[in-house]
């Protein structure tokens, strides 16, 4: 089956065979989400190294591609089925290029398309204070607000694809990003 692809298409084809590959196994949420914030420093204390000939430059790179990183990688532990995380990340003509791929079911694949599609419609920072208000007064998870930071506050260009197996009942999501670190120039 052809796969759903949401944002920069572009993206999904970049190879980062110079880059970091790791995997996450499956295992507790607790874990994972221990594993989220250990693999996303991970990303950035590697990723950052260009940038140490300034220590506001690296301090700058770290944080936001640690921020992005963690954002990506908790939502794949948060919603995935069980299996591995893959995720990809790496300096791609002067800009951080994180993928990270990972099994949803249909139900979350649905509710996370719907939610792309409103991204795609309206000013992201429009979205992201509408969020901010609606979770204030709602209990409700799963609101996109970390996606809506990353669009709005760090001008993150994203996109997704989703790829239906019939015959195993599976989607293999992948989600991409690029941001530029500080200075092109380390």
């Amino acid at each position: 089956m052809r796969p759903s692809v949401y944002g920069i298409e572009s993206l999904a084809g970049i190879s980062l065979d110079s880059g970091t590959r790791l995997t996450l196994t499956d295992g507790p949420l607790q874990l994972g989400w221990k594993h989220s914030g250990m693999t996303s420093d991970f990303i950035a204390e590697v990723m950052a190294l260009r940038y140490s000939g300034s220590r506001k430059g690296y301090m700058q790179a770290h944080h936001d591609i640690g921020y992005l990183s963690n954002e990506l990688i908790e939502n794949a532990v948060k919603f995935r089925q069980p299996g591995e995380i893959l995720i990809e990340a790496g300096i791609f003509d002067g800009s951080f290029l994180i993928r990270v791929q990972n099994t949803i079911d249909g139900v979350t694949s649905a509710r996370f398309q719907q939610l792309l599609h409103r991204l795609q419609s309206r000013d992201p920072g429009e979205l992201l204070l509408e969020q901010i208000e609606t979770n204030a007064i709602s209990t409700e998870s799963g609101s996109g607000l970390g996606l809506l930071t990353l669009l709005s506050d760090y001008d993150a260009k994203m996109a997704w694809a989703f790829e239906e197996n019939n015959d195993e009942h599976i989607i293999l999501t992948t989600t991409a990003a690029v941001a530029m670190p500080p200075s092109s120039n380390p």
